[in-house]
C-alpha cells in the first residue's frame, strides 16, 4: 500500500499516510464547504495517518454535524486533510499537497477527476 507525504504551502505542516488507491482515488465534493475550497481529495486510511511535523500548527474547522474535521495550516492556510463523515476509518487528503501530484496533470494518468455529492449526503438527510 503506498506511503505518501503531504506538505502544505509554507512547508510548515507535513503529514503521511497510507492510500490503499494510491491516487486513483481522487475525487472533489460539492458540499457547501469542499465547493468553496476547491480541492481534490485523495483517499488515505485515517489510522494511518501520521502528522510528522507542524501538529501545533493545525487549525481545525468542523461545522453542522461536526463528523467531518477538516485540517488546515494556520501559516499559509493550506487544507491538507479531513476526517470523512461519510466514513470516520478514512481521511481525505489534499491531491495538491502530495508529493509529486499536480491536480493539473493528473487526468492524464488516472482519468477525470469525479464528483461527490456533497449537497445530499446521506448524513443531511431526516
Amino acid at each position: 500500500m503506498p506511503l505518501l507525504r503531504a506538505i502544505c504551502h509554507c512547508g510548515t505542516v507535513e503529514i503521511e499516510a497510507e492510500f490503499p488507491s494510491g491516487l486513483a482515488s481522487a475525487a472533489r465534493c460539492d458540499c457547501s464547504f469542499c465547493r468553496r475550497r476547491g480541492a481534490a481529495a485523495v483517499t488515505a486510511i485515517a489510522a494511518s495517518l501520521k502528522v510528522l511535523k507542524g501538529a501545533e500548527n493545525l487549525s481545525l474547522y468542523t461545522w453542522g454535524t461536526h463528523a467531518a474535521k477538516h485540517y488546515f495550516c494556520k501559516t499559509c492556510g493550506i487544507y491538507t486533510h479531513h476526517q470523512r463523515r461519510s466514513d470516520p476509518r478514512e481521511c481525505g487528503v489534499n491531491l495538491g499537497c502530495l508529493e509529486g501530484a499536480n491536480p493539473r496533470t493528473h487526468p492524464e494518468t488516472y482519468g477525470e477527476i469525479p464528483w461527490n455529492d456533497g449537497v445530499n449526503h446521506p448524513s443531511d438527510q431526516q
